[in-house]
């Protein structure tokens, strides 16, 4: 019996404001995009009512190997014979296989592995490794950015996620991101990380000048700070790389990741640090501890998604889709020059920066007319992003790119 379609979908969008969100409900009503996700597969979504669209979102790198993969699900599926959740206090074989995984893709001396449900987890994880080694408190991050919704991680986002929740967790401060200059003067002595994501998307898909993370590096190095580099979106495989950060040839201290370590199964999430890093944690083993973190039956999830990372051939992939993407945006930013501004890419880390902040929200309703779900960066409206999955085809690259031509047409018109 399928689970998807039990009730009619009016039914099912009240019970969802009744039970689950309100406010959503009445957002989506408002925008006339009452859409509720039925069937998916693949490159697709379907609306309970059949309506079909490509997912351009990907839940910022969730779906980065398609819905519902079926070696992921089969993974997880032969996990669950034998397997459970675990019990985090034993050692556990399955954790130790999935952070080897990990290991064996990481750069530099990254070989330690701390798993968490969460992204937000994640970061609050990263930070309490960067104060207990370092014994300081400070931590800076980009203005405009964000790290999840939880304790550590809240403060280091953009003010309108944290404001309603104060008082907040203190010592930290902002700088823009991509100014070295700013970063030099914010380090000092009582930092004890610098936090950035590789590709900051919730701030619009920007691009940092390419020596940028080199000066991070630098800098922090140089005054005892640790770097963290939050890829809970621009890892594994997005920026056509294992993670976003090789694309600049750097090493940080600390990586975060999550989203696509999943596969879209299983939520899974790691902070990988460096061995120099181990010192605290090996003499205090049971002070972190996450019930659900690093789930048995959730590391064959990440283990297989690994393994498909790499497959030969499957970076060469991303990279070639990449470059029909690069080459249609160009088009398209010469036949819609009035309202595209700039696009801004990294492998399949991509966004359309458009002339205002009304821009990006209306692309993302003219998708649903042309057959493609997309959704604005939040702290920057005038940006669409654009996340595909990482395994569409030239087809699919070519249907995006058409459906982008169409949103834009729409949207020059709305605009008129």
């Amino acid at each position: 019996m399928s689970l998807i379609g039990k009730d009619e979908k009016e039914k099912i969008i009240e019970k969802f404001a009744r039970h689950v969100s309100s406010g959503k409900v009445e957002f989506f009503k408002n925008a006339s995009t009452e859409f509720v996700v039925g069937k998916r597969e693949g490159a697709y979504l379907f609306d309970i009512d059949g309506t079909k669209l490509i997912d351009c979102h990907s839940n910022g790198g969730v779906f980065n190997l398609g819905h519902r993969n079926k070696e992921v699900i089969e993974a997880v599926k032969e996990a669950m014979v034998e397997l459970d959740i675990g019990n985090q206090h034993p050692i556990s074989e399955h954790r130790a296989l999935a952070a080897e995984k990990l290991a064996e893709i990481s750069p530099g001396s990254i070989n330690r592995v701390v798993f968490g449900v969460s992204g937000g987890e994640a970061i609050d994880t990263a930070i309490k490794i960067a104060r207990a080694h370092t014994k300081r408190a400070g931590i800076i991050s980009a203005e405009g950015g964000y790290h999840g919704h939880t304790g550590f991680a809240l403060p280091a986002g953009d003010p309108k996620y944290s404001e309603p929740f104060k008082p907040l967790a203190p010592g930290y401060s902002k700088v823009p991101f991509g100014d070295t200059e700013a970063l030099a003067k914010a380090v000092d002595e009582n930092t004890a990380a610098v936090l950035f994501e590789t590709i900051p998307a919730t701030l619009g898909i920007v691009i940092p000048p390419d020596d940028y993370f080199k000066e991070v590096r630098r800098i922090t190095t140089e005054r005892g700070a640790l770097m963290i580099i939050d890829e809970v979106q621009t890892g594994l495989g997005r920026c056509g790389d294992y993670w976003g950060i090789n694309t600049y040839n750097v090493v940080p201290d600390i990586i975060v990741s999550g989203k696509g370590l999943s596969g879209g199964i299983y939520p899974i999430t790691a902070v990988l640090y460096k061995d120099e890093l181990n010192e605290f944690l090996h003499q205090n083993p049971f002070i972190h501890i996450s019930t659900f973190g690093g789930a048995e039956i959730g590391c064959y999830a990440a283990i297989k998604v690994v393994e498909i990372l790499r497959r030969e051939g499957f970076l060469e992939h991303i990279r070639e889709i990449a470059s029909i993407f690069k080459n249609g945006f160009k088009e398209l930013s010469s036949a819609h020059k009035d309202v595209v501004v700039e696009v801004r890419q990294v492998g399949m880390m991509m966004g359309i920066k458009m002339i205002n902040e009304m821009c990006a929200p209306l692309i993302s309703f003219f998708g649903f007319k042309h057959g493609i779900f997309t959704v604005f960066a939040n702290n920057d409206t005038s940006v669409s992003q654009i996340l595909p999955p990482l395994i569409i085809n030239s087809n699919e690259a070519s249907l995006i790119l058409e459906a982008l031509d169409g949103c834009l047409l729409d949207l020059e018109k709305a605009l008129a």
